[in-house]
């Protein structure tokens, strides 16, 4: 009984471990494996977000991998790959999203806010050294300097 139970744990145990290992896909030639390892840099994993499907070890990127190998051995090439995954999973799979007009602010959306930012400095900056008073011409110094005379001898009256 013991044997049994151990025997059905250990199959268990190993049996989960090699189904979540991600086993290495082989290609009869080896463009077919540089397509492919293109095409994972290419493609966003949906879970990670911020991972291709090459880095990412999420349950859905194993099988958007094996998805895009049986698409490879069937002899589809990248454009019809990718077309499919857009239809199926939109523009946010591709790490390069295609310029259209539902994607311009993803594309131009740095390019106007750097804009928008040195339009702010600069005013900012030209605010600030418009509120520094020009130098005083020697007639204006002397018509200060007399009044700032006339200001200390009243002070020392009181």
């Amino acid at each position: 009984m013991t044997a049994r139970l151990l025997s059905f744990t250990l199959l268990f145990v190993f049996g989960m471990y090699a189904y979540s290992s991600d086993a290495p896909l082989e290609f009869e030639q080896a463009d077919q494996q540089l397509r492919y390892q293109e095409l994972l840099k290419e493609i966003r994993c949906l879970v990670c977000q911020n991972q291709s499907l090459a880095d990412s070890s999420a349950g859905l990127a194993q099988d958007l991998r094996l998805e895009i190998y049986e698409m490879i051995a069937a002899g589809k090439n990248n454009e019809e790959i990718i077309d499919f995954l857009v239809k199926r999973y939109g523009d946010f799979v591709l790490f390069r999203p295609p310029v259209r007009s539902s994607t311009w602010l993803l594309w131009f959306a740095p390019f106007i806010l750097l804009i928008v930012s040195v339009i702010v400095v600069v005013r900012f900056v030209r605010s600030h050294t418009a509120a520094i008073p020009p130098e005083l011409s020697a007639d204006e110094q002397s018509k200060l300097s007399g009044m700032m005379d006339d200001i200390d001898k009243e002070k020392s009256e009181c």
